[in-house]
């Protein structure tokens, strides 16, 4: 059955087109001449024609069914070629054979039923398991992508949307095995191979300390350089702890006995013997060592200043330092202040040799600093390596990042993957299930297809045509089988003259309207005859009179009335009409109107060049001929102005001068003064003129101007005739 018809860009139908929703199994669509009901039966007969692209047909539970379209194109397409094709029934059955059929049908509708009811539980299922996906998609995304995309905007592309993302996140639940690292690591990782493609970083110079801390650890600093002792002198200077300052008055000696000091000859051989003898080998070569130890460490301190200096302004300007610069700074400014003591007390031991000096050990700074610059190579290490396998560590990154967020959402994973899985399994087994029923539906099918193929024949179609003909006086011609085309039909006179060339319009018409009710029933093809199908009937009343009108009505209610009781294989009617008492006569059964919800019924209407259409669901609209022209009249806003002429014609022809007897020049002399006469002249006037003429667009547009005018005084007249009431009651 069809659901729905969606009409657009064809004719008089505009882009936003017609919507005809919830058709039922009885549809009527009243339409006058020209307001788009041909349009409609065109689409159905033939909806795959390219003009048709922008309109749609929708089916209930997506199963179509065989559409019979009684048109004009149906009349051209079925006469004028001198035969028409047979239309096979259920011949010369047998009352056993017709019983079986019958049984065998029902159980196929039980079948179809059975069959819809699961396609209808396996589309819940389905439309369960897309609201899951939907819902979890967009929780994905608000808790998952939206509150990692700023630390992990880059592991995320190529999955930035919505669907792309679920997807992702679902094949890295099932797939991914990386180890789950903190947020911070990832976040620190991120920093470096997310940013710019990093480059290698030069490693800082290694310290060496060694030679520092040797000098410093040198037992001299401690020893008392003094001369031998065994000189005579040697127990006055000792005892006087004169020995550094004789030993730089030695220095001063000259070649003479002069004293450098006293200026007296107190130099002699023998004092300059012993002195030479006190201040022997073993004192020059200790206080040798002093002095170049001295000279050693003050230059190793002057080198460490400057590399300091170097490491400290390199790393203070360089963006990308991994170098703790406050921290090295710090020790840097300790260690040198150690140092500085340490040159001062060193430089005072090489002056003063006899002394025993401090020195303080500069060990654990230097090993404080040795291993910051360590923990800063090593860091630059790990950012080379990153370099130096830059896409095997941004892959490993991203999978790093996946698992870390499937382990956090882990949760909703699971219970997402569950309902899905469940849902999937379902709809399997029901896809099953239906699928045999349509199997079983097709085996039957074919069955009774073959069970009425041995019973069928195009015969008991003329008989049923014949014998309508003669029962309502079409006796001067008949429906007889060809007899140079096989299965097939020709139309003959009394004399077997061929009578197609020579009927009349209405003839033809109520000819074509009878073998398109057999053409219902029955079907070209054998195979065919049991189809279910739906009917679309377009203006099949033209210039008939009343008594075809019944007929064509008669056999129409007949159709309803199985439709309705589920007998035959018609399963929808569709009755597009211009015709008001066709309409009333069609829609009523069993002598009153029938109002249920089987029954549906529309109005087309063309306003400003475009059809547009109104549904009444299962109120019939029409009710008189004379009514529908108020109606017309009251919802004028919905319709051209032209028809508001030829609408208030009728009314007054219908209501004044056909039921009240009141001519012209009777309404006119209703009103008093001239002025008043001369506008119901001129209304009438224009009346007479605009329902018998046609308007171009420009007489249109000057038309429109007038109509309020002539609207008043057209109430008026019901006014002054003393029917005021009538007017306000259709008016309502």
């Amino acid at each position: 059955m069809i659901k729905a018809i969606t009409i657009r860009n064809v004719a008089s139908y505009d882009s936003l087109g017609v919507f005809v929703n919830d058709l039922n199994k009885i549809n009527f669509i009243y339409g006058s001449n020209g307001s788009g009901k041909t349009t409609i039966s065109n689409f159905l007969s033939d909806n795959t024609a390219a003009r048709f692209s922008g309109s749609q047909v929708l089916w209930q539970h997506d199963i179509k069914a065989k559409t019979l379209v009684y048109n004009k194109a149906f009349r051209e397409n079925n006469f004028g070629k001198g035969t028409i094709e047979g239309v096979f029934t259920l011949g010369e059955a047998t009352k056993e054979e017709i019983e079986l059929i019958d049984e065998k049908k029902k159980e196929l509708e039980e079948i179809k039923i059975v069959g819809i009811q699961k396609k209808e539980t396996l589309e819940k299922q389905e439309a369960d398991k897309k609201e899951e996906e939907d819902a979890f998609r967009e929780s994905a995304w608000s808790n998952v992508y939206k509150i990692h995309e700023k630390n992990f905007k880059e592991a995320f592309k190529g999955f930035m949307q919505k669907d792309k993302f679920k997807s992702k996140l679902l094949d890295e639940y099932k797939n991914n095995k990386q180890p789950v690292l903190e947020l911070s690591v990832l976040v620190n990782k991120s920093e470096t191979i997310f940013g710019e493609i990093p480059q290698r970083l030069a490693f800082l110079p290694s310290i060496d300390f060694s030679r520092l801390i040797s000098i410093e650890e040198d037992h001299i600093w401690n020893t008392k350089i003094i001369g031998k002792a065994d000189v005579d002198i040697a127990h006055l200077i000792q005892r006087l702890n004169i020995n550094d300052w004789v030993n730089q008055g030695r220095l001063l000696l000259q070649e003479d006995e002069i004293c450098p000091l006293c200026q007296q000859p107190t130099i002699t051989k023998d004092f300059r013997s012993q002195l030479e003898s006190y201040f022997d080998d073993e004192f020059t070569k200790s206080t040798a060592k002093i002095k170049s130890l001295c000279n050693e460490y003050k230059t190793i301190k002057e080198s460490l200043s400057h590399s300091f200096d170097q490491v400290e302004e390199s790393e203070k300007n360089n963006k990308e330092t991994k170098l703790d610069v406050d921290l090295f700074s710090s020790e840097v400014k300790a260690l040198l202040a150690q140092l500085s003591t340490n040159v001062e007390r060193v430089l005072s031991k090489e002056k003063e040799p006899s002394r025993s000096v401090e020195v303080i050990a500069t060990q654990e700074l230097a090993s404080k600093i040795t291993t910051i610059i360590r923990e800063a190579n090593d860091i630059i290490q790990v950012h080379n390596n990153i370099v130096d396998n830059y896409q095997s560590e941004k892959r490993g990154l991203i999978d790093s990042i996946w698992s870390y967020v499937v382990e956090e959402y882990r949760g909703e994973l699971k219970k997402h993957e569950d309902k899905v899985s469940g849902l999937s399994k379902g709809i399997v087994n029901l896809n099953q299930q239906y699928h045999g029923k349509r199997k079983e539906y097709q085996t039957l099918d074919a069955e009774i297809k073959k069970l009425s193929d041995n019973v069928t024949s195009i015969e008991p179609t003329i008989h049923k045509i014949n014998a309508t003909l003669r029962q309502f006086g079409f006796l001067n011609f008949e429906i007889v089988p060809s007899e140079d085309i096989k299965n097939h039909y020709q139309l003959q006179r009394e004399n077997g003259e061929l009578a197609e060339s020579s009927l009349s319009e209405g003839e033809i018409t109520f000819i074509t309207f009878l073998y398109f009710m057999q053409l219902a029933v029955g079907s070209i093809k054998r195979d065919d005859i049991e189809d279910e199908r739906i009917l679309v009937v377009d203006d099949p009343i033209s210039s008939l009179d009343s008594t075809v009108l019944f007929v064509v009505s008669t056999l129409l209610k007949g159709v309803i009335k199985n439709i309705k009781s589920g007998e035959g294989n018609i399963r929808q009617l569709i009755v597009l009409t211009h015709n008001v008492y066709f309409h009333k006569e069609a829609s009523f059964v069993n002598g009153r109107e029938e109002r249920n919800n089987s029954t549906s019924y529309w109005i087309l209407r063309k306003a400003d060049h475009y059809t547009k259409i109104q549904s009444f669901g299962n109120e019939n609209p029409i009710q008189t001929s004379y009514e529908l022209l108020w109606k017309e009249l009251k919802h004028r806003e919905h319709n051209s102005g032209v028809t508001v002429q030829n609408t208030m014609r009728r009314i007054i022809e219908n209501y004044f001068k056909i039921l009240g007897k009141y001519g012209d020049d009777d309404l006119i002399q209703q009103f008093s003064s001239k002025e008043d006469q001369e506008i119901c002249r001129s209304l009438i006037s224009w009346i007479n003129d605009g329902s018998h003429s046609i308007t171009d667009d420009l007489y249109i547009e000057l038309q429109a101007d007038s109509i309020d005018k002539y609207l008043k005084v057209f109430k008026d007249i019901f006014i002054l005739t003393n029917h005021e009431e009538h007017y306000k009651m259709m008016m309502v």
